[in-house]
């Protein structure tokens, strides 16, 4: 289900609310000294996630049954679109104590 948005048109003197589809946003999540920056991020169904890593080492991002980016090198990225609300817990499968939520709507 994609967000839409509220379109006012003027017809003939009449004012009519039409509903228009929203843009998905894509959303980066930066892999940098080995954490998530941002570490909590809320989105909408249909927007896409890029994960890039800025660190020296491989990370990954791995959510159990929802995604995996496998290894992910330095200076590369990664993206999803989520489609699911709910939320997310992810983690660098590499690095345990790097750990994130994304929260869905």
């Amino acid at each position: 289900m994609q967000r839409t948005a509220a379109v006012v048109l003027a017809l003939g003197g009449a004012w009519t609310l039409a509903l228009a589809p929203a843009v998905a946003e894509t959303h980066t999540i930066v892999m940098e000294n080995m954490r998530f920056t941002p570490d909590t991020l809320t989105l909408r169904r249909g927007d896409s996630v890029v994960w890039r890593n800025d660190d020296l080492v491989p990370h990954t991002a791995s959510a159990a049954k929802v995604f995996d980016s496998g290894s992910i090198e330095p200076g590369k990225s990664w993206s999803t679109v989520l489609r699911k609300a709910g939320s997310v817990p992810y983690v660098c499968t590499f690095h345990p104590g790097m750990k994130a939520t994304l929260t869905v709507e």
